[in-house]
């Protein structure tokens, strides 16, 4: 796993900063999967979600809950969210210092979005 001095999170230029609070910051997805996609990020270098400290949990919901009424506010097309984090390897985590993924959805932008997040595993998303 990366130190903090090689992480992508740990050395973010402040201009792609969108939103803060003491302990996350938020930033637009450099791959978004949809328009407004965002990240809330942990200011302390952590890899594993499981591992952050109930101040930083609330401090990130905090930003969700903002960030959410903002793109909603930017966008009215947006109809839903999907929320997510990967954590560890086999879940698909890439960048070890935790972020949680919060992607905007509007109506018919996918022909079937029953099973949500269940689609990471493409033969469970229908049941």
């Amino acid at each position: 796993m990366l130190e903090a001095a090689e992480c992508i999170f740990c050395e973010i230029s402040a201009n792609r900063i969108v939103d803060q609070n003491e302990l996350c910051f938020v930033i637009r997805d450099g791959y978004p999967v949809t328009k407004l996609h965002s990240l809330i990020i942990p200011r302390r270098h952590i890899a594993d979600y499981f591992d952050l400290t109930n101040a930083e949990i609330i401090s990130a919901n905090e930003l969700l809950k903002s960030e959410r009424e903002k793109i909603q506010n930017i966008d009215p097309s947006v109809t839903g969210f999907n929320i997510g984090i990967n954590s560890g390897i086999s879940s698909g985590q890439t960048i070890f210092h935790v972020h949680i993924h919060l992607i905007p959805r509007r109506d018919n932008d996918i022909k079937d979005p029953r099973g949500g997040v269940r689609g990471v595993i493409p033969d469970k998303k229908l049941y």
